[in-house]
This record gives C-alpha cells, structure tokens and sequence, in this order.
C-alpha cells in the first residue's frame, strides 16, 4: 500500500537555520561552555559522594542554586541533542551530522558524570528534611527520593567516571552501529516483474498489504536482508546487553531486571501480574488468529500474514485525510488537545516519508520548551493514522510537562506511554463509530 500524497519533513529551521550555520555553531559552543560552567559550579560547592550531611541552610542554598543551574542547563541541551538527532534519525548518511553527533558525546561524558555526582552528593543528604525545610526540594521530591535510592547503587567515584568514558566506545558507539546499519540497508524486492532496492521502513510497510504475494515476497526479502546484516546487529546487541550486565552486577542491583524495574517506577509484583494477565489472554488471541486466518481463506496464518487487512474499507487514510480526522476528534476530548495537534501539522514537527537512511519505525521527542517532534514511517491506512495519534500524545504529554523543570520531567515508561495510548484510544473510538460493518472489522483487526 503506498501513498499518492507526497509526506511532510519536519521543519528544523526554526531552531537553527542549519547544521553548517554560524547561528549551530554558537549555540554548539554555548552548550560546551555551559557544562564546563557547571562543572566548575559543582566543584565549588562539592557536589560528589560525601559522609551524612545535616541539611543546614547552607545545605539548602547550595541545592537550590546547584538546581536552577542544572535545570536551565539541561533544557539548552535537551534542544541541541534532539536537533542533531533529528537529522542523523532521518538521515544516517548525513556526515554533518554524524560527526557533530561524535563531536558532542565527547563532551556529554563530563555531563552525564554530573548528573552522577549530584545523585552521589543527594545520597548524602537526608532527603526528608531537605523536603521539609526547601520549597525547591518538595517541588522536585519525587526526584529526590529515587535519587537516595540510586545513591545506594553507585560505584565508587573513579570507576563511574571510567564507565561514563568508556560508554562512548562502548554501549553508545554500539547502539550507534545498530541504528546506522538498519537504517542505510536497502532490500532488494521484485515485484511484478519489476525490481527495486527499498529501505526497510517501507518493506515493514508492505507486511499490511492486501495481497498475500507481496507480503510473503517482502517478508522473504527482509529475512535475506537481516541476514545479510546478522553478524553486526549481533555484535551489537551481544555488546550492550553485556556492558549492562557488568554495570548491573558492580552497581549492586540484583539483576538488570531489578534495575530496569526501579527505572521505570514498578515493582516485580506489578509486573508478574501483567504478565499472569497477558499468559491469561493467550487463548483469546489464538483463537482470533484461527478467526483471521479463515476470514483470508487459509488453513493457518504463515508470519507475514499477521498483519494483513481482514475485511473491506473504501476509506483509504492519505495523511491529510489523517490529520484532519486526528484533530477533529482531539477536539472532543478538549480544545487544548486539538489545538495542539494542528500546531504540530501546521508548523511541519512531523517527518512522515519513508526513505533511504532513515530509520524504521516511529517516536516522539521533546524539542524545546513546548514544542516536540514527531517520527514516523507512514502508511495509507488506519494503523498509519492511529501512529500519529499514538506520538501526538507524547508531544501532548511534553506539552503539559513544558512549566516543569528538566529534573521534574523525568518521566519512566510506565507513565510516558499513557497520553499516547489515550490520544490512539480517542481516534479508534471516533472511526469505529464512523464507520460501516465492514470498516468496523478492519479498524478492530488492525488494533487487535
């Protein structure tokens, strides 16, 4: 299924003109200066791992000035972060780009180290009566509590540091290769007596086409192209995965498990009872998938039929079509929403045209103050619909963040997603009720 409607880029100019622009390159230097600032700020006012501190007022005016400081830091390089990401997201090709990346994690390794440092020194320090005695800390107790627990999991000063250092070459430059390669590898595909070299974004977009032909024929292509790729992304994975089981062992937490449990607010019983409810609908889903196989005619799904459409629609979702829809009903929930969305579509936050060098899939970022962007790959249908709606949430979600201080917005998974899954409910709701029996069975299927 493909598109008559050329996609939208997402608009970057309105931070900086360019990457080759005088206006990158000040504001590149600014984000170095302000992390040697504050490295200086923290070595004035001994910020690091200490023996048990009373919280003086001493204590407090150091925390509350360390705060803004940190704060107002992090906001400057969430921005030029993200905006060098952008590009090297949507274009691994883009030398520019990758080499301002490189440039900037050298110096990200003296601001990740701060962020461990100020975690060391709260450790040090009675949180509670911190809360009690500072309006900054109550603001940010929530914070400040995970960070007394993180303390305990540390390691010693000079062994965070060469971590800190080696994840450059480490987990990052691996997360880097894997990134880079899945986005640059073209599939070889004939269809129809016609041969073409697609990125596999657009491959993963032919598992939702019609006819059965072209599924198996991507599916089969996209196998011998992973193939192809196999020792890298192996390599790649085997690395990361092996660099957190070391730290996870010399931090002191159980396991990675118990880490990434304490990352994302829940604990193991929380989990083990979704996992006991997911184990307790498997019958369900079974017996749909028998379902949807006979509603195709066919003895039993083969794995590129599993997104296949089932049932009729006359309704095909271009992307204008789409962003009306998704704005339309956004508005029934609030103005607030809607307004939003049609800011997003209005100012081009959304790059939504697979292509060669981008990566597959789709996400939301957070930008600058109130404003995100939105990443996708997308297609003419409802699933392509419902993805927009699914990351417009978590740019409504950054929106409602946007007061907050960046130590505030540090939101685990288990929170993050519930604006975007909300925003994906409102628009399925909205199309079941809009829609025929038949299109009614499309929509249902493709959430399914």
């Amino acid at each position: 299924m493909t598109t008559t409607q050329s996609l939208p880029h997402w608009d970057m100019s309105v931070v900086y003109p360019s990457l080759d622009s005088p206006e990158f390159a000040q504001g590149f230097a600014h984000t170095i200066e302000n992390i040697a600032d504050l490295v200086r700020l923290f070595d004035e006012h001994h910020i690091m791992q200490q023996p048990a501190l009373a919280v003086d007022g001493s204590v407090i005016h150091t925390l509350e000035t360390v705060f803004e400081r940190y704060n107002a830091v992090a906001d400057h390089i969430r921005t030029i972060v993200t905006y060098i990401s952008c590009f090297v997201s949507t274009n691994s090709r883009d030398n520019t780009a990758q080499a301002r990346m490189s440039e900037l994690q050298q110096h990200m390794v003296q601001w990740s180290f701060l962020a461990t440092r100020l975690t060391a020194w709260l450790g040090s320090l009675d949180i509670e009566a911190l809360i009690e005695r500072s309006a900054t800390a109550r603001n940010h107790a929530y914070m400040l509590r995970r960070a007394k627990v993180q303390a305990q999991h540390l390691m010693s000063p000079a062994e965070e540091i060469l971590a800190t250092e080696l994840d450059v070459s480490g987990g990052t430059a691996w997360a880097r290769l894997h990134s880079n390669l899945t986005s640059q590898l073209q599939v070889r595909l004939e269809i129809g007596g016609q041969v073409q070299e697609l990125p596999m974004s657009a491959i993963r977009n032919l598992a939702f086409d019609a006819d059965r032909e072209v599924r198996r024929q991507a599916y089969e292509a996209e196998l011998e192209a992973w193939k192809q790729a196999a020792l890298p992304l192996a390599a790649a994975l085997n690395s990361i995965k092996g660099q957190v089981n070391v730290l996870t062992r010399s931090r002191g937490w159980e396991s990675p498990l118990a880490a990434a449990l304490f990352n994302n607010n829940i604990d193991r019983q929380t989990l083990d009872a979704m996992f006991a409810a997911a184990r307790q609908s498997f019958p369900d889903f079974r017996r749909y998938l028998r379902a949807k196989a006979h509603a195709l005619h066919l003895p039993r799904l083969a794995w590129y039929d599993l997104f296949a459409p089932v049932g009729s629609s006359n309704r095909v979702w271009e992307y204008d079509n789409a962003a009306a829809f998704i704005v339309e009903q956004f508005g029934t929930y609030s103005s607030k929403l809607a307004n939003f969305a049609a800011r997003a579509f209005r100012e081009h936050w959304i790059d939504a045209e697979p292509r060669p060098g981008k990566r597959d899939g789709a996400y939301c970022t957070s930008l600058r103050k109130d404003e995100s962007r939105v990443f996708a790959n997308f297609k003419p249908a409802f699933g392509g619909m419902s993805t927009l709606a699914h990351e417009l949430g978590h740019g409504y979600h950054n929106l409602n963040l946007a007061q907050r201080t960046a130590l505030q917005r540090q939101t685990p998974m288990t929170l993050a997603e519930t604006a975007s899954i909300f925003c994906e409910t409102i628009i399925r709701q909205a199309a079941l009720q809009k829609a025929d029996k038949q299109e009614q069975i499309v929509i249902l299927e493709a959430a399914l």
